[in-house]
């Protein structure tokens, strides 16, 4: 692919998790989050976007998250669990961005907040219509997910890169 492929990436908070004695990694996703994790992945499948590879941290929360959303997508893109997703900063999320195979054109991330929330907000130069705004109010609640469009190389990403087209919540 070359410098002016078109790229979508996708980034989708995890469903509602329990608040249980388990350390915050194991935490399992609450009766809330297992209803609302189908319906994000029914939201996904609507985009039309056909995913090439999903990244999902290792937290418990995250990789039930997305074996319940997935079901929903038309096809299963390769997922690759990445324990570098949890608790990451912008700068590494950007740098996990950035180490992103070429040959990749729709990138779905599941991950946490304020990551998930920090890094739309840091990517999105341009937005579509009020999405930033309602981004921003929504405070990007759990089972929500932000869709950025930008041209060029995963290794160009960077702040400002991309464009906001979709900002969806379960519960708006």
């Amino acid at each position: 692919m070359s410098v002016d492929t078109p790229r979508r990436i996708v980034l989708l908070r995890h469903a509602k998790a329990d608040w249980n004695q388990e350390s915050d990694h194991e935490r399992p996703l609450a009766e809330r989050g297992r209803k609302d994790a189908p319906v994000a992945g029914r939201r996904l499948a609507e985009t039309g976007i056909a995913f090439d590879l999903a990244l999902c941290s290792t937290a418990t929360r995250t990789r039930e998250t997305w074996k319940l959303a997935v079901p929903e997508l038309p096809q299963r893109p390769r997922t690759v669990y990445e324990e570098r997703l949890y608790e990451a900063s912008l700068g590494e999320l950007i740098a996990l961005l950035n180490e992103t195979s070429e040959d990749v054109a729709n990138l779905v991330v599941i991950g946490h907040n304020p990551g998930m929330h920090a890094l739309a907000d840091a990517l999105a130069g341009e937005a579509d219509g009020d999405l930033p705004a309602r981004m921003n109010r929504s405070g990007f609640p759990t089972s929500a997910f932000a869709v950025l469009t930008f041209t060029g190389t995963w290794k160009s990403v960077e702040h400002g890169v991309g464009r906001l087209v979709d900002f969806w919540t379960p519960h708006a």
